[in-house]
């Protein structure tokens, strides 16, 4: 039997992001999808030829694949499908957005005209508002209309209102989903069409089979391996639409990534099945493509819909609301000790100060030894007392997973929400990283995320440059070195998923997941670094993508 053959990737600028770093003209082997040597120049001319072909690639720049450990893939995929996009700047007023649906009445599914606007859509059109009940009721007589904007709150006309069963006498669920529940109403009791942490719980259209699959699979390429990110730490939101596609597709050789499935309970099997999911899920993939990782779960809801449980009250509303929290102690402990036993991976999404603390509280309840990293998501974004914080974080053995691309998606906007005192408590990068922290970058793509939110490289310019939406600058004190922000989107990734040993850098014996990139990102100003253009990516050494 002969022996694998050996590949030299020969650049002028090889970026390993390692322990023994090269930055620098240099080399890597790859044998059987693995890195077998790791070469300086020097090196380079010192060794004797040991490998069968050779890929020179000049001048560009070879780095390690980006890893997002924090994706909605099948959701942020099928948005595009059956979503009319109504998104600011694109739509910058109410009448846009009024005018867009109209002119998309046929894309109306089974009754529904379902639409996508962005996080804080108040905040980002003209009219600093939401469409109303009654404006959603011209786009079309009978008609049910609905915008999802972003995820955790979303506007409805008065046909969606019924269609979902929304009137004077109903009364949300009592428990979450991504959050828990609310409807918003006037002073006669009235829902005004505004729901927040609902939208897993409409009656909403959904695609046929074959259509979910084609999505997912096109946005696996274009949203992610275009851009660079060779592992994907993806939310489930179905079984037979995601895990079964991505399983498929893999199997098939159609689809090119490294999946690892967080479970989200409830929304898309229960504790009980997450738990179970050796028995039923029988993946075909190979292991190193698709697993299991682990379980999502929600604690609070979002800032947009005033869910996300607060120490202080919202600056908006009647002053009282700090949000909810969605477990109790003893349901946190119950799901962290359960899903030790199994060997899943906690993710725990909790957006506000109050939740962290809630949860923290817990998990040192749960008194857990040996267990698979906790991770806890969206810490690190906001954080009112970062001492408080961080020592509840220690004392829990966490892992914080915030989102830098949300500086430039709503950091501006959260003062109006929370009060003036946030403006300078968000995304504390420098201090996270000069404490040791091992953060992580990700997109949390979802629905009505920002247009180009998947791309890496926009999410190290907001770590690097601090540019907020409408172009003004957050907490300069906070920024972080292009060479830092590239490890929290390569390594620091990989570590979130504890995948830091097979990925992430550049390294001996790492899966040989690696990219090449136009030019030198250590050598560009940070207003360029979001044009940074992937050229090619190499998965286990095999070229995946290829823009030449």
């Amino acid at each position: 039997m002969s022996a694998p053959r050996s590949t030299l990737f020969r650049s002028d600028h090889v970026l390993t992001l390692g322990e023994n770093e090269i930055d620098g003209p240099g080399g890597v082997v790859v044998r059987d999808s693995r890195l077998s040597a790791v070469l300086t120049v020097d090196e380079l001319a010192r060794t004797e030829r040991c490998w069968d072909d050779v890929v020179d690639l000049g001048s560009r720049t070879l780095m390690p694949g980006f890893v997002d450990p924090h994706a909605h893939v099948e959701v942020a995929s099928k948005a595009s499908r059956q979503m009319v996009d109504v998104r600011a700047p694109a739509c910058p007023d109410v009448a846009s957005v009024l005018a867009t649906l109209r002119e998309h009445r046929d894309q109306a599914r089974d009754g529904w005209l379902v639409a996508q606007g962005n996080l804080f859509f108040d905040q980002k059109l003209r009219d600093r508002r939401f469409p109303t009940r009654e404006e959603l009721d011209t786009v079309c007589p009978g008609l049910a209309v609905v915008i999802r904007a972003g995820g955790h709150l979303s506007i409805l006309n008065s046909k969606a209102l019924e269609l979902a069963g929304i009137d004077e006498d109903f009364r949300s669920v009592d428990y979450s989903v991504t959050g828990k529940p609310s409807v918003q109403r006037d002073a006669h009791g009235r829902p005004t069409g505004v729901v927040s942490e609902m939208d897993k719980l409409l009656p909403l259209p959904g695609l046929r089979v074959d259509e979910e699959r084609d999505a997912v699979e096109a946005g696996v390429r274009e949203l992610f391996t275009a851009h660079g990110v060779t592992t994907l730490g993806e939310i489930s939101d179905t079984v037979e639409g995601g895990l079964r596609a991505y399983d498929d597709a893999i199997t098939a050789g159609r689809l090119k990534a490294r999946i690892h499935v967080y479970l989200w309970v409830p929304g898309s099997v229960t504790l009980d099945e997450a738990c179970d999911h050796r028995r039923w899920a029988q993946l075909r993939s190979p292991d190193d493509m698709l697993s299991i990782q682990g379980v999502k779960v929600f604690a609070d809801g979002g800032y947009s819909a005033a869910r996300a449980a607060l120490t202080r009250p919202y600056a908006t509303g009647d002053g009282h609301n700090c949000g909810e929290i969605a477990f109790s102690t003893e349901e946190i402990v119950e799901i962290a000790q359960r899903t030790n036993a199994a060997g899943l991976q906690l993710a725990i999404h909790a957006n506000g100060d109050h939740a962290q603390l809630h949860v923290c509280d817990a998990l040192e309840k749960a008194a857990l030894r040996g267990c698979p990293r906790i991770r806890l998501e969206h810490a690190g974004n906001f954080v009112p007392d970062y001492d408080e914080l961080s020592s509840a974080w220690r004392r829990a053995r966490i892992v914080p997973v915030p989102q830098p691309t949300f500086i430039h998606n709503f950091a501006e906007f959260l003062p109006e929400y929370l009060g003036e005192y946030s403006r300078s408590r968000q995304f504390p990068l420098r201090r996270l990283l000069d404490d040791g922290w091992p953060i992580s970058g990700s997109s949390d793509v979802w629905v009505g995320s920002e247009i180009g939110q998947t791309d890496p490289f926009r999410s190290i310019a907001s770590c690097v440059g601090r540019r907020t939406f409408h172009g003004g600058t957050l907490n300069l004190d906070q920024v972080v070195t292009v060479r830092e922000a590239l490890r929290m989107h390569t390594f620091g990734g990989a570590h979130a998923m504890q995948q830091e040993t097979t990925r992430g850098t550049l390294e001996v014996g790492k899966l040989a997941d690696m990219i090449v990139l136009d030019r030198n990102p250590l050598a560009v100003g940070a207003d360029e670094l979001a044009d940074i253009a992937v050229e090619r990516v190499y998965l286990g050494g095999d070229l995946i993508h290829d823009i030449s």
